[in-house]
């Protein structure tokens, strides 16, 4: 049996989303973050050493095992459960898909963790004369990389999504999961008014019996 150690509103629902997918039996631990920090609770130090979500854990074969970080899992569960979300080695789809599963933490995610950082900052509670200082400094990073990072990595998916149907060409896999989350982040985030092809996307994923069953699953997801 599969175990899904889920921290609410995280990138583990996508890997909700990828069990249902594949058909595979599983079962959920649900986690609720702190109210104050926002963090995930002491108690998913104990699956896990970096106390993070998402993390599984599968008994199956007799053996237990635990996999953390979405792409491995995605990969995991892939190469143990569900072989036809990954395309064929050494084919143009299959390059695509090995891209793409790490585009989405590798590149897009720390772009949007930063500006996410620094809008906070903007805001964030501090002495009244030293706001002015905190203020430019974050619009300075925030102008002069962050948001020319982020609209380059969004034109680049948008782009992409305009001439595939999915990230890794014809065929549905794993990657297309794993570019779930920072996708929905954005539209809760941005005006997607530039980028309708990613808004396309999201909404086709969103109407997917399997992504609802998961949504099911999982609770409340506020990039949903």
């Amino acid at each position: 049996m599969i175990t899904v150690h889920h921290l609410n509103n995280s990138r583990s629902q996508r890997i909700l989303w990828m069990l249902e997918e594949i058909g595979a039996d599983y079962e959920v631990k649900h986690y609720q973050r702190d109210k104050d920090t926002q963090l995930a609770p002491q108690e998913l130090f104990d699956v896990h050493p970096l106390g993070k979500s998402p993390v599984i854990t599968d008994d199956a074969q007799k053996k237990h095992i635990t996999v953390a970080e979405s792409g491995a899992i995605i990969e995991y569960l892939a190469y143990a459960y569900g072989k036809d979300m990954v395309p064929r080695r050494n084919t143009e789809a299959y390059r695509q898909y090995i891209y793409w599963l790490h585009f989405s933490e590798g590149s897009l995610m720390p772009q949007m963790l930063l500006k996410l950082i620094f809008e906070k900052i903007k805001t964030a509670p501090m002495p009244f004369f030293v706001k002015p200082i905190a203020k430019g400094i974050a619009n300075k990073v925030l102008g002069g990389y962050v948001l020319p990072n982020v609209k380059h990595n969004m034109d680049f998916v948008n782009n992409h999504l305009s001439q595939n149907e999915w990230f890794a060409g014809k065929k549905f896999t794993g990657a297309d999961i794993q570019m779930s989350f920072p996708l929905e982040a954005s539209m809760a985030k941005t005006n997607m008014d530039d980028y309708p092809h990613i808004k396309t996307y999201v909404d086709k994923i969103h109407a997917l019996d399997t992504y609802k069953k998961a949504l099911e699953v999982g609770g409340p997801y506020e990039y949903a």
